[in-house]
């Protein structure tokens, strides 16, 4: 079987998370079925890194794809092309974006549908009317849809009228594979976890977040909560934030700017995986209030390096979070308050929180995501489109 796989997000240095999700599954997949060959088409010119086997077949075609204008273009007329020139049995899109095309089973990829229930938090406006136009065409072009929660999976059911589909044919197209954290995310010892505190905190206890500098990721009430927590304590803890700042002018940077303790506050910018690895490990806690996940990868990451974890009530993040964290609302300050005064300051609490952590986390692992993929590709190759 010659499986195609859409591979533009394999960017080295810059996997962001639809990257990461692609990555661990595409390594595991391809090394283990030896006798079926992989081509990856990238939109420009790719790291080696990226090919994991002797089976893989890297293809670039030449037009990267950073405007819709050229999405369409690569989507719908080069793409297409290139699945006949490569005689694909089967196309595997990690993202919403598929080629264009009848002939070939396809599996798509929805991790969240975040840009139609809040479209203003998509910056660009072309980029915006582009995923809303397209969205209900690549639905109905895919054979097999995958997402990442039972709750994305009902979000995509929910909206059947709108996007002029049946819902009993829509559910059954769809399979949840989850995601998991990276295995570099281990918890350390008390001698890296002090080393840790004086590199980032002045030697200080922390809590920390991690994600993009974002409106949804509802940093505006995780400040003002942050507030609340020193007023009330007077405990001398600090709370770092690790993301790039890429959305931080106007309402976050305005939250920020009248903040009490915001000199308590430190920024790192993004970090790897091993440096946020070793801020979890040596964290009072992950306090992660996001207002919309598809998944929520930061909780399973934290759960992994033996981290508590306060979380929303919304979402995607009570179904991964489970009984393993502290769930509160994420529009309520003080709930987001009480939650790390109480983390802070229950020794009994936090052990308990870890070692629900650990039974949780071993439903999420990439392995068992992989296997289910393959499945997946197994059972919609066999789809064969006349």
């Amino acid at each position: 079987m010659r499986i195609g796989v859409n591979t533009r997000l394999l960017l080295e240095g810059k996997l962001e998370g639809i990257g990461y999700f692609e990555e661990q599954l595409l390594q595991r997949i391809t090394k283990e079925h030896k006798d079926d060959e992989f081509v990856f088409f990238f939109d420009r010119r790719y790291s080696k890194k990226f090919v994991f086997s002797s089976n893989v077949k890297p293809v670039v075609i030449a037009l990267p794809t950073r405007l819709p204008i050229l999405w369409k273009i690569y989507f719908d007329y080069l793409l297409p092309i290139y699945c006949k020139i490569y005689k694909i049995d089967v196309f595997f899109s990690p993202e919403n974006y598929i080629p264009k095309i009848k002939s070939i089973p396809i599996i798509s990829t929805v991790h969240d549908l975040n840009f139609i229930h809040n479209p203003n938090y998509i910056g660009n406006k072309s980029h915006r009317k582009y995923f809303v136009k397209y969205f209900p065409k690549f639905i109905k072009r895919s054979d097999e849809i995958i997402t990442v929660s039972n709750f994305s999976k009902n979000d995509i059911i929910s909206l059947s009228k709108e996007l002029k589909v049946d819902k009993e044919e829509l559910s059954n197209k769809i399979d949840v594979v989850y995601n998991a954290a990276n295995t570099i995310y281990q918890p350390q010892t008390t001698e890296t976890n002090n080393q840790t505190k004086q590199r980032y905190s002045e030697g200080k206890d922390y809590f920390y977040f991690v994600g993009a500098i974002h409106k949804r990721k509802n940093l505006t009430n995780l400040f003002n909560a942050f507030d609340v927590f020193k007023d009330k304590t007077q405990a001398d803890v600090k709370l770092i934030i690790i993301g790039n700042k890429k959305w931080w002018h106007g309402e976050i940077e305005d939250s920020y700017n009248q903040m009490r303790h915001k000199y308590d506050v430190v920024f790192t910018g993004r970090l790897d995986a091993k440096q946020v690895c070793l801020i979890a490990s040596a964290s009072i806690g992950l306090v992660f209030v996001s207002l919309f996940e598809g998944f929520g990868i930061p909780i399973v990451e934290a759960f992994q390096t033996k981290t508590p974890v306060i979380t929303s009530n919304t979402t995607s993040m009570p179904e991964v979070a489970d009984k393993a964290a502290i769930i509160v609302d994420p529009y309520d300050v003080n709930q987001i308050s009480d939650a790390m005064i109480s983390l802070y300051s229950n020794k009994e609490l936090r052990e308990n929180l870890i070692n629900q952590a650990i039974e949780r986390n071993k439903y999420f692992s990439w392995e068992k995501s992989s296997n289910k993929l393959w499945t997946i590709i197994n059972n919609t190759a066999k789809k064969k489109k006349k």
